[in-house]
């Protein structure tokens, strides 16, 4: 007979039921829970036992974001283990005192389809920056080549 190991425990699931009308669906990622709608994801949900500063929701948005997103939630900040001073990953953090209140309405934004809110996955930032390098090479190669052939 083989052991029966315990199910993980779901971080702040409250989250998963505020959303449960997008149908998301979550996959671990970095130790956490990422939760999808769709093809996007748009949340992390982490309670580790260490390390706990960035334990709550984090919130899968750009820099261009921030500003406006921490008029919302004056908590929120970047996510510490990422060791930049300024990531694309927001954390409200559990330990604020209005964490379940702050969580729910970022669940009300990702309802609403708020586009602050989500990131469709994608090659790294530095795959694409030697794709679009070699793509323009590529075509300013051509575009040299076509002019030399011209009579």
């Amino acid at each position: 007979m083989l052991p029966v190991s315990a199910r993980k425990r779901v971080p702040h699931e409250f989250v998963l039921e505020a959303i449960a009308a997008l149908s998301p669906y979550t996959r671990p990622m970095f130790g956490c829970l990422a939760v999808y709608i769709q093809n996007k994801i748009v949340l992390i949900l982490r309670d580790k036992p260490t390390n706990t500063a960035d334990n709550g929701v984090w919130l899968a948005t750009t820099e261009e974001h921030h500003k406006s997103l921490r008029r919302e939630f004056p908590n929120m900040r970047s996510v510490r283990v990422l060791r930049k001073p300024v990531t694309g990953w927001q954390v409200l953090p559990a330990d604020a005192p209005d964490f379940e209140a702050t969580a729910l309405r970022a669940c009300e934004l990702v309802l609403a389809g708020d586009p602050r809110i989500g990131k469709v996955p994608g090659e790294p930032a530095s795959k694409t920056r030697k794709t679009s390098k070699s793509s323009k090479q590529s075509t300013a190669s051509k575009s040299s080549a076509k002019d030399h052939a011209k009579p």
